[in-house]
């Protein structure tokens, strides 16, 4: 090796040095303020509760104020838009579902970001089901009576969503083509006043994140007639799947991951990613999760990047055959 080969690979070795240097003092003085997490959905949205315990662990571990900010709007699309403008330096976060991560994509035909590039994944939550509940005034008890009712009553029922083109818009929308039936389609700006709505019976049908109707089930003040997923959920062990309720080839669940803007340091990624998965996946956070319908899972950026690409691949054909577009 010449003198002067010698002398570069030194300075290589320097400069090598020097960034793991910096990479690992950017770790360790992050956070420097209180961090944002930003939510796409109001306050008391099964999104919302998630955040806020995420919030509470970090702001414990690493003694820096955590503050959930709520911004509903555009099926989640303002929220991940302020979010992807954000200087990616660790005081700005995004704990959503995976509608504004990955499914906004395919509904929206002009979108200011993509969901599959500008966003740094972190670590994946957990995931939830969807119920299909109704009010107790509605003379259905099963799925497929509501379904038989649908078809003897054209135009009378209404189904709430929360929010244009969220899992709950898409799978309602499935639900009716393959039980050959209508319900008037009803967006509402998060789960919470879907909730409230359903409870006073101004809608029919809710079609949403189990979470915030577990209390309502086993009060009796709203009747689930299925959850949209494979398996039970372990909240209501009675309420039948899709499936066994004789409606098959509908399978529809979200996730939730939290996420930073592009280029969101990877000493800070990691450290989010460590102290979220150490949470979600202790018997601690389990059973914070469990008992409002989420599913602890946990998982690093591959995870999420999988994910990603597993909700493409499934929804797209159900968004372009049921025609669903947004502006």
């Amino acid at each position: 090796m010449s003198l002067y080969s010698r002398r570069a690979f030194a300075a290589s070795l320097v400069g090598l040095g020097a960034l793991a240097s910096t990479r690992g003092a950017l770790g360790q003085s992050w956070p420097a303020r209180p961090v944002t997490i930003i939510v796409p959905f109001p306050a008391g949205a099964a999104t919302d509760v998630v955040a806020r315990l995420l919030a509470e662990r970090l702001r414990a571990e690493l003694g820096q104020g955590f503050v959930v900010e709520n911004k509903p709007g555009a099926g989640g699309n303002l929220a991940a838009a302020n979010v992807v403008r954000a200087t990616p330096d660790g005081h700005t976060l995004f704990v959503s579902s995976s509608g504004p991560l990955v499914t906004n994509k395919l509904l929206y035909k002009t979108l200011s970001f993509d969901p599959l590039v500008d966003f740094e994944p972190i670590a994946m939550i957990g995931d939830v089901q969807v119920v299909v509940a109704t009010h107790p005034s509605l003379p259905v008890k099963t799925l497929s009576e509501l379904i038989a009712y649908g078809k003897a009553n054209p135009g009378k029922l209404t189904f709430g969503s929360p929010g244009f083109g969220l899992m709950g818009h898409i799978a309602g929308e499935l639900i009716q083509r393959k039980g050959g039936f209508q319900m008037t389609h009803v967006p509402y700006r998060g789960s919470a006043p879907l909730a409230t709505d359903l409870l006073a019976g101004i809608v029919n049908v809710a079609v949403d994140f189990l979470p915030p109707y577990i209390p309502h089930v086993k009060s009796g003040a709203v009747r689930a007639l299925a959850v949209t997923a494979e398996e039970r959920a372990p909240q209501l062990p009675d309420v039948p799947t899709l499936s066994e309720a004789g409606l098959t080839g509908v399978n529809a669940s979200s996730w939730y991951a939290i996420v930073g803007p592009k280029g969101l340091p990877e000493p800070i990624s990691r450290r989010i990613g460590t102290i979220v998965n150490d949470y979600v996946l202790s018997p601690e956070g389990r059973a914070k999760l469990n008992p409002i319908g989420v599913r602890s899972l946990g998982g690093g950026p591959d995870v999420v990047r999988k994910s990603q690409a597993q909700e493409i691949a499934k929804w797209s054909e159900v968004i372009r055959t049921a025609a669903i577009a947004l502006d």
